[in-house]
């Protein structure tokens, strides 16, 4: 019962203030990039405590020691929910999400996101979304910023796989264009916010920054090292948790 009623009072929490954050961050378009860029980020830390707080669902991040310190370069992450794309801006100050376009035209947030300088495709056509990732990734990478891309292109179940969910053609076609090292991110965050879950649970999640793949390889060597680090490591790490939660 207790953590039920957590949950309730933290969707109460997060919801209306997740419309209350955009409702105040919407004149700070207005401002400069870099200073709107820490109003949002202080959005993003707000949600990281009620989450903590309320919900009693913090995270841990391992392998920082693999983040490249200089330069640009392409974070390939695992996607099991929103959870995860809310702390993006607190792993890094200010990434490049690449985002299906529909999520631009959502009111107040899609316009946030817009002038945080996301990358929106439109997935309507393979090569005109191609084209648009590599175009937003070679501006990213003139900007110095990281650029998250989910490989599979949409968030996943906990027993999803490659077989059911492949990897997909963007991140080879990024990683070919800008010759970015690939910074794979594997996570546990599927087992306390599932996809599309209203009620999310308490627990841990852990993020792990796995060592870079190096620019230079072939495109098909890099999607087969990166698939093979992600699917392992997240495995793993979701394991972890089940066996922390049971």
């Amino acid at each position: 019962m207790i953590t039920f009623i957590r949950q309730i009072l933290f969707n109460i929490a997060f919801y209306g203030g997740t419309i209350l954050f955009c409702i105040i961050l919407t004149p700070a378009m207005l401002l400069p990039r870099p200073i709107f860029i820490i109003g949002l980020n202080s959005y993003f830390k707000s949600v990281h405590l009620i989450e903590k707080y309320i919900l009693g669902l913090d995270f841990e991040v391992r392998g920082k020691e693999n983040i490249p310190a200089t330069g640009s370069f392409i974070v390939a992450a695992k996607h099991y929910s929103a959870y995860e794309t809310m702390k993006l801006h607190l792993l890094f100050f200010d990434p490049a999400i690449i985002m299906k376009k529909e999520l631009s035209r959502i009111p107040l947030w899609g316009w946030l996101a817009m002038k945080a300088k996301m990358i929106f495709i439109d997935r309507g056509s393979r090569e005109i979304a191609l084209a648009s990732i590599v175009a937003g990734a070679k501006r990213v990478e003139a900007e110095g910023r990281p650029l998250v891309i989910f490989p599979q292109g949409t968030r996943v179940a906990l027993d999803d796989t490659p077989a059911n969910k492949p990897y997909k053609g963007g991140i080879v076609r990024m990683y070919e264009a800008t010759h970015q090292p690939i910074l794979p991110l594997a996570m546990n965050s599927g087992i306390y916010w599932k996809k599309n879950a209203f009620f999310k649970t308490p627990g841990k999640v852990i993020f792990e920054f796995l060592p870079v793949i190096p620019s230079g390889l072939t495109g098909s060597d890099a999607l087969a090292k990166l698939q093979t680090a992600l699917e392992t490591k997240s495995n793993e790490l979701v394991a972890i948790g089940l066996k922390e939660k049971a």
